[in-house]
């Protein structure tokens, strides 16, 4: 069995960090092979939605893999940031929907992981931190930025310069995640999360994910013009002709991104 796992279930992709006994961090190979992973779904209009977990029960990922980096020279800690800076990055630019399944400790890189996609299930009593300035480093795959943009500045400060872990049920509260479930209950909960997705025009929710994404970091007008330019992408599609069409004949819509 591979480092990273990855399965198709009809139109829904699911990525899967194997390696449980080492709490699913993240060594360089894990990290090439995550990276490729991505860069495949990028192309694959076949996959609508993608859900992003951890194997086992114990960690969705504590991050980075610390036996290794204490192996590693000065330039390869800088390749190894990097790619996990890239990685994270390429997760966040996906068209599809992202979902992290957040099934134990999400710790450093884990959190980050988890903060580069959409949405973010958690278990009941998963602990959750940006630990590193405990190891006497900061968040160097986009926690800085995405953790303070979701929760504010200040709530993210508080969370990255204490190294505080918290727990899901925490999480929920300042808005870190959006649900909390129990352990058998949480990929169900994923699962239909994408489902609900999945039901609606292709199309319609990569472009409206990219003026979302592309919109919310710069001034009103701006964002107005990007959702201009998303809507005319969708004009000329079949899958809005179908939703007219399909209302009009009182039956479902039979979208094919197209």
């Amino acid at each position: 069995m591979g480092k990273v796992l990855f399965e198709k279930d009809g139109h829904l992709g699911r990525i899967t960090i194997n390696r449980s006994d080492q709490l699913n961090c993240f060594d360089y190979e894990t990290l090439v092979l995550l990276g490729e992973i991505v860069e495949s779904l990028q192309a694959d209009k076949e996959v609508r939605a993608v859900i992003i977990t951890g194997a086992g029960e114990k960690a969705f990922s504590a991050g980075a893999d610390l036996k290794e980096r204490r192996t590693l020279s000065e330039k390869e800690v800088r390749r190894n940031v990097r790619a996990i800076r890239e990685v994270f990055t390429a997760i966040e630019e996906l068209p599809q929907p992202t979902i992290a399944a957040i099934n134990g400790y999400a710790l450093g890189g884990g959190l980050e992981l988890a903060l580069a996609c959409d949405f973010r299930y958690a278990v009941s009593g998963a602990v959750m931190g940006l630990t590193e300035v405990s190891w006497a480093i900061i968040p160097g795959a986009g926690g800085t930025q995405r953790l303070s943009r979701l929760v504010g500045t200040s709530r993210a400060k508080e969370l990255i310069l204490t190294a505080r872990k918290i727990d899901a049920e925490k999480a929920l509260d300042i808005g870190l995640v959006n649900e909390v479930y129990g352990q058998k209950d949480l990929i169900e909960g994923a699962t239909s999360l994408a489902q609900e997705i999945m039901g609606n025009g292709p199309l319609a929710v990569t472009q409206a994910k990219y003026a979302i994404n592309h919109g919310s970091n710069v001034d009103i007008h701006t964002g107005l013009a990007i959702e201009a330019k998303a809507y005319e992408v969708i004009i000329p599609t079949e899958d809005r002709i179908e939703a007219l069409e399909a209302f009009k004949e009182k039956r479902p819509a039979n979208f094919k991104g197209k």
